[in-house]
């Protein structure tokens, strides 16, 4: 449904209006502390996943050459010594995001929240020396602002020809940059009006063999979003409903079809942000069940690939674009293209009994043994006979000896379900910096995470990440 059918509210506010008032006003006090630390968790994550990239992602080092051609300025490129203008830092670090898809994960709705969020608020809150309870506030409100988005839409936004998740995390990385700004009600909604101007992902990213946009997409949304919050915050005047209202961003991408009802559902009682996924392996959210039953049905079950005859996959209309098409998806030809599929890290877990960020490199694309692995699978709809649907996974091995081999997970490893620990965590960040461009020594790279983890006691975030 449209929400015109029910715009008004007990203050008589549009849905635009209400939104805007909440990124505006709502206060550190407000967050629930499970939100707080969630917060602190995706921060700490996602700056150690850019941090890795500085030194793995080629996808990404044209970003940093431009931004490195740049004039000096406050904000850290992450992963280097190089410190630019905050538009200049989100476009590198927002580059660096997504290129090793290891970021955290939204799984009610599939998106990532935070990919340009991070980047961009990050760089903006250097730039004007904000406390670490103003930039974790914007991360919780922005967060909770691209989950709300995603779970109202009632028509894919793929069906108009979009990408959503670059879109739909413009609005959260606006939202946070308006809110970092200090923009009242009124500038805010003007920073929303902006993004509607340049949001912007074609599906054409998902079919071309060879692209590696989708790796470096949030560079784009990243550095949109501190713009857009400027130039608000210099007086431009956006529209009047840009969420819901005519031409609005529900018009534009999901044909009007919405449910208002969860947009403002406990909004500023309850942060979606509290049910993030954080990723122990580096791909696709939709290839995490698979891989997890391919390591245990294959590898530590010590069936050999000469055993096998065939691997059947269950997929669904979300999980399609990851088999599709499948000689493509059973031999990527670049690391994104393999991050996103299927038949391949399937491969990889039943191989190597491990997906690492060590294992999409050139040698692995070509490894004899993974795409022998990767040609046996197959897939099978999720609605056939025996095969459950859900947001997880569903895999069959079968034998040459008639013997199947079955497995399910209904909520992959990670999820707020089947949570990493605080320490998994901070194990993953040491990890991740240890292969910048400019590595951090475990030592130092774990007092880092303490200070990031407690981001909200500090003065000053230009502090922790000098």
């Amino acid at each position: 449904m449209t929400f015109a059918s029910a715009a008004a509210t007990p203050d008589d506010l549009s849905l635009s209006d209400r939104l805007c008032r909440h990124i505006a006003n709502t206060p550190y006090d407000a967050l629930p502390e499970a939100c707080r630390e969630m917060m602190r968790r995706a921060l700490l994550d996602g700056t150690g996943v850019i941090w890795a990239a500085s030194g793995m992602s080629a996808d990404a080092a044209p970003f940093l050459a431009i931004a490195a051609g740049q004039a000096a300025g406050p904000a850290r490129i992450l992963g280097t010594e190089m410190q630019v203008s905050a538009e200049n830092a989100a476009f590198a670090n927002g580059a660096m995001a997504h290129a090793l898809d290891y970021e955290d994960a939204f799984d009610a709705a599939p998106s990532h929240p935070n990919a340009s969020m991070i980047p961009a608020a990050l760089a903006l809150a250097q730039e004007v020396g904000a406390d670490g309870r103003t930039l974790l506030t914007a991360l919780a409100i922005g967060c909770d602002l691209v989950c709300r988005l995603g779970l109202s839409l009632r028509r894919p936004m793929e069906a108009g020809g979009w990408y959503p998740p670059p879109i739909i995390g413009a609005y959260g990385a606006a939202a946070a940059c308006a809110r970092i700004l200090g923009l009242d009600e009124r500038r805010t909604r003007d920073a929303l009006s902006l993004m509607l101007c340049q949001a912007t992902m074609p599906g054409a990213i998902k079919h071309s063999r060879d692209t590696n946009i989708r790796a470096i997409r949030e560079a784009f949304p990243a550095q949109a979003a501190i713009h857009c919050a400027r130039l608000a915050a210099g007086g431009v005047t956006g529209f009047d409903a840009p969420i819901e209202g005519r031409d609005g961003f529900f018009d534009l991408y999901a044909g009007g079809e919405y449910d208002g009802g969860v947009m403002l559902d406990r909004l500023g009682d309850w942060f979606h942000g509290q049910m993030l996924s954080f990723k122990p392996w580096p791909s696709c959210r939709g290839t995490h069940a698979y891989i997890e039953l391919a390591i245990g049905l294959i590898h530590r079950a010590g069936i050999d690939a000469s055993q096998i005859a065939r691997i059947h996959a269950g997929i669904d209309a979300v999980t399609r674009m990851l088999i599709d098409p499948l000689p493509r998806k059973q031999a990527p030809a670049v690391a994104i293209d393999a991050k996103f599929s299927i038949p391949f890290t399937i491969a990889l877990a039943a191989v190597r009994g491990k997906v690492t960020l060590d294992d999409f490199d050139a040698a692995s694309l070509a490894d004899p043994d993974v795409l022998a692995m990767a040609a046996l699978v197959a897939p099978v709809e999720a609605d056939a006979p025996g095969w459950p649907a859900g947001s997880g996974g569903f895999l069959a091995v079968e034998l040459k000896n008639g013997e199947m081999l079955r497995g399910e997970f209904a909520t992959p490893l990670g999820s707020p379900e089947r949570p990493l620990a605080r320490e998994q965590l901070v194990a993953k960040f040491v990890d991740c910096t240890g292969r910048a461009r400019v590595p951090l020594a475990p030592d130092r790279a774990r007092q880092l995470a303490e200070r990031i983890l407690a981001i909200d006691t500090v003065d000053d975030v230009r502090q922790v990440f000098a």
